[in-house]
């Protein structure tokens, strides 16, 4: 493990984006936890920690320009309190590959007024049951769910459960669980994924082979960035010719 230093992330990879965002490279390293972020001195709108072996998602000092933060396959069982004391202006937040199992473990998010993309795919809490209906009735702001674009009657389903009288019931069992659930009490029996399979790398050459201009490639960079496996159906993501934000790169809509 490396401890996150100064040093560290004085030397570490810093550029221009796809997006056009500037982005800190601190993948990879096996850093523990989230520390000394102060010395990036609020200069950077991404911060990329995927592959690392953090545990909570805390230990930020006020970052007003961050926007998007990328934890791909850590060890994440605990999101931390009051984080938009912290990250205010978090739009995008990508926890594909951890160890949250709760829904209650998400509740924290929903003060972060501008977050409106998020990702939880290969989280045990994905199992749950109701759990998309969960997350956007507790996230209201939320746009993008697992890179699904959340629809109008998600949201109106999703109320109409959690306010009825059933929803109010399995909210309180869910609060009741919370009180007693120990974060990362069972990780050693979550099974890590090491890396995309045969058929998820054939679906990565597909989509590269069928590439056809520099912004396509841009594209499916972010995407794998981000921990998410292209699909045959999916189109470039553009506005008025332009490359699109973040948030908005990540979307994948369904269909209606």
């Amino acid at each position: 493990m490396v401890k996150l230093t100064p040093d560290l992330i004085q030397s570490s990879m810093q550029y221009i984006n796809p997006v056009k965002d500037r982005e800190l490279d601190l993948r990879g390293y096996k850093i523990p936890e989230i520390e000394n972020l102060g010395a990036t001195l609020d200069q950077f709108d991404t911060i990329d920690f995927s592959d690392n072996d953090i545990r909570k998602l805390d230990g930020f000092p006020y970052l007003k320009r961050l926007k998007c933060l990328l934890l791909n396959n850590n060890r994440i069982v605990r999101l931390g309190e009051h984080l938009e004391e912290h990250i205010p202006n978090l739009e995008s937040l990508i926890l594909t590959g951890n160890h949250l199992e709760e829904l209650t473990d998400i509740d924290c998010l929903a003060t972060l007024e501008k977050l409106s993309a998020l990702s939880l795919m290969q989280n045990p809490i994905t199992a749950k049951q109701q759990y998309r209906q969960y997350i956007i009735f507790k996230i209201p702001q939320l746009r993008l769910l697992d890179f699904r674009k959340i629809k109008m009657k998600e949201r109106e389903e999703a109320t109409a459960l959690f306010k009825s009288k059933k929803g109010k019931e399995m909210q309180k069992e869910l609060a009741k669980k919370a009180k007693t659930f120990v974060p990362g009490a069972n990780l050693n029996e979550v099974s890590k994924q090491k890396g995309p399979s045969e058929q998820e790398l054939k679906k990565i050459r597909e989509a590269i082979a069928k590439a056809s201009s520099l912004e396509e490639v841009e594209r499916l960079q972010m995407q794998l960035q981000a921990g998410h496996i292209p699909s045959n159906e999916e189109e470039p993501v553009q506005q008025n010719g332009e490359t699109s934000t973040c948030t908005e790169q990540m979307e994948v809509e369904n269909g209606d």
